[in-house]
């Protein structure tokens, strides 16, 4: 009896050591996970004005016959006079493309009796805004009847395009810290930064810059504009 005492208080004293000793050392057993950090994540945007230094027209000419082959003829020829008048007034051949040919019966009111055809061909110009007013006079005076544009444009887009994403990163920290301080916390190092998108179409501001010579072309102000999303770690 007292031998199976013993046995029974030495189970008893093993059971208390290890319950102590789960206590004592909690981390056994566990893998520690790490909470996620604080992130502030902003949208910056950008703009840089500039000015269009480059122009784009569509120069056309419709002509009509009594069949689809006379109609065509007098069209070729017109249109042969005006790319030559245009090459004629110092524009390259690389800066003229052809953006549309077309031919389509005229019928009578009633729709039912073809009367004659009509035959249509088109030309985009692009060539410095200042030349672009003297463009327009000789297609014109070449025999186009159909003048469709200024398209305003600029240059060094690629560049402007640059400085409005350093300008949207900019506003995107002053952004970051605005939240940052409103929340009580320190801005951390910048973890992320991505586009916003494409490059937005150039923005027409309509106060009038420099004017062609002759038919007059105004310059204005486009804005070029630039966004990105940029996360910064917080404390």
């Amino acid at each position: 009896m007292n031998r199976l005492r013993t046995i029974l208080l030495l189970a008893g004293v093993l059971l208390v050591a290890a319950a102590i000793a789960g206590v004592a050392q909690p981390r056994l057993g566990r893998s520690a996970t790490p909470s996620a950090g604080t992130v502030i994540t902003v949208t910056g945007d950008g703009t840089v004005d500039a000015t269009p230094d480059r122009a784009s027209f569509n120069f056309g000419v419709t002509t009509r016959g009594a069949t689809a082959a006379e109609a065509l003829s007098r069209n070729n020829s017109e249109a042969r006079r005006i790319i030559d008048a245009l090459k004629e007034a110092g524009i390259d051949a690389s800066e003229i493309q052809t953006t549309q040919v077309s031919l389509w019966p005229q019928t009578s009111s009633n729709g039912n009796t073809i009367t004659g055809y009509q035959a249509s061909n088109s030309v985009q110009v692009t060539a410095g805004l200042g030349r672009s007013g003297a463009l327009v006079d000789a297609a014109v005076r070449a025999g186009a009847n159909n003048v469709d544009g200024p398209s305003l444009d600029t240059a060094d887009k690629s560049s402007l395009y640059g400085e409005a994403l350093k300008k949207a990163v900019a506003d995107a920290k002053v952004k970051a810290q605005a939240i940052a301080d409103g929340a009580g916390l320190t801005l951390g190092t910048l973890v992320k930064v991505e586009e916003g998108g494409n490059a937005a179409p150039p923005v027409p501001m309509f106060a009038a810059d420099k004017a062609a010579v002759s038919v007059p072309i105004e310059a204005g102000t486009q804005q070029i504009q630039a966004s990105v999303t940029v996360t910064y770690s917080a404390t």
